[in-house]
């Protein structure tokens, strides 16, 4: 059938100015990091996105290698888009990121010129799309200087391959200087992507304050630390779970029973404020508004609007902020 957006779609997701630039993003944002590979039902991947725009989520977050296998994040968005999107394009923002390994040879990866803009050629190819809306250097290259780097994402907006730029798992020091020279190109730093949860504090550690001197956004990947910060684990950790997999990113031994107790912990305080931990631990990330964005990821449309309700509750009182910190420290 075809796809008509809901009329209320703007009526209750609240909407963030990106720094000091004119975009808005919506306080709640939808990664395709996982669950749009080839390994998920094209179906499913096509209900999400579509009820994601039907609560206003706007945004829409890949990089070159998403997957599995790489590519296949983006090329499946272009599904998706060319299908159900496109009417609404100049309603969405659609970001993509390149500097991961994404093909054989010196070129496939990091942040030389060529790498980047033969990168974001084939993800324009890959999605169908004239432009994206944010193009990002996906990591800092230690053996390409960042004027180069930085030239590269210049090169992307002049030919309009790319509205805006940002950059992501940048230092505070990087990302300062990445900001001045675009700024000395005239195409400014737009937002900074980085990881950020009531687990995971580095950005309060300098990089915010950089990236309030440039006027620039941030958007926080893994503010559910990867799935530790839901009720997934509550109760140890379930053998169909990531930790018990193969992902490089929340393994089995790195859930102690002290992280366990803090989970359990955290839980309470989202229960007595009338939130899952998950719904908790995204409006904390979103507090006091330093983070414009969080980016979630969804496996099935229930989890996706479990996740959304939490920009319903994005307050604090100075007591809960600091129970959440006895036990969510750095």
């Amino acid at each position: 059938m075809t796809y008509l957006a809901a009329e209320g779609r703007y009526d209750t997701m609240p909407y963030r100015r990106v720094g000091r630039s004119g975009l808005k993003l919506p306080a709640i944002s939808l990664g395709l990091w996982h669950n749009f590979g080839d390994d998920r039902p094209l179906e499913t991947q096509q209900a999400i996105l579509r009820r994601a725009f039907d609560l206003g989520v706007t945004h829409f977050d890949l990089a070159n290698n998403y997957g599995p296998p790489p590519g296949a994040a983006e090329a499946n968005f272009g599904r998706h888009f060319a299908r159900d999107f496109r009417p609404y394009r100049d309603e969405i923002v659609v970001s993509t990121k390149a500097g991961y390994l994404m093909w054989p040879g010196p070129y496939g990866e990091w942040g030389s010129r060529k790498s980047l803009l033969a990168s974001l050629d084939q993800s324009l190819s890959r999605m169908g799309l004239e432009y994206v809306d944010v193009f990002y250097s996906h990591r800092p290259d230690p053996d390409t200087p960042l004027e180069e780097t930085m030239g590269a994402l210049h090169s992307a907006v002049r030919q309009g391959k790319a509205l805006y730029v940002g950059v992501s798992n940048y230092s505070p020091e990087q990302t300062r200087e990445a900001a001045r020279i675009l700024a000395d190109l005239g195409t400014p730093l737009l937002i900074h992507q980085p990881s950020y949860s009531m687990f995971n504090r580095w950005v309060e550690d300098g990089l915010l304050d950089v990236l309030d001197e440039a006027g620039a956004g941030s958007i926080a990947y893994s503010p559910l630390a990867q799935g530790l910060l839901t009720d997934r684990y509550l109760s140890g950790i379930p053998a169909d779970s990531r930790a018990a997999g193969a992902s490089p990113f929340l393994t089995a031994e790195g859930i102690t029973e002290e992280t366990l107790a803090k989970v359990r912990a955290l839980n309470g305080i989202a229960q007595r404020r009338g939130q899952t931990l998950a719904q908790m631990a995204l409006a904390w990330v979103l507090r006091g508004e330093r983070v414009t964005s969080a980016l979630i990821g969804a496996s099935s449309v229930k989890q996706l609007e479990d996740n959304v309700a939490a920009a319903a509750g994005l307050d604090f009182t100075d007591e809960e902020l600091a129970e959440i910190d006895r036990y969510a420290t750095r």
